[in-house]
């Protein structure tokens, strides 16, 4: 799981072109929405596409969506079980 919540860390950087980050300064278990990253709304939708596109996970509702985006390991936990269920 570590391994991939660092490709995540890579992709949130590379989808939302955060140029001055590395992927050790995003907090694995830290807000990640509304944090001093500074995403926002518009942040979020970018990563719901790249995630749809990726990884074929949906991310259906706001509920859903602001559960999933509260840290990195929570998003990479929500996609990995839907990729398993999914036999991907």
């Amino acid at each position: 799981m570590e391994d991939f919540i660092e490709e995540l860390k890579r992709k949130i950087i590379d989808t939302l072109e955060l140029a001055d980050l590395r992927p050790e300064d995003i907090p694995t278990d830290g807000v990640l929405i509304g944090s001093e990253l500074g995403l926002d709304s518009i942040d979020v939708l970018e990563l719901v596409m790249m995630i749809e596109k990726d990884y074929g996970v949906k991310i259906e509702n706001r509920e859903v969506g602001a559960r999933v985006f509260g840290s990195v390991r929570s998003l990479a936990v929500y996609i990995d079980g839907h990729c398993r269920r999914a036999g991907k």
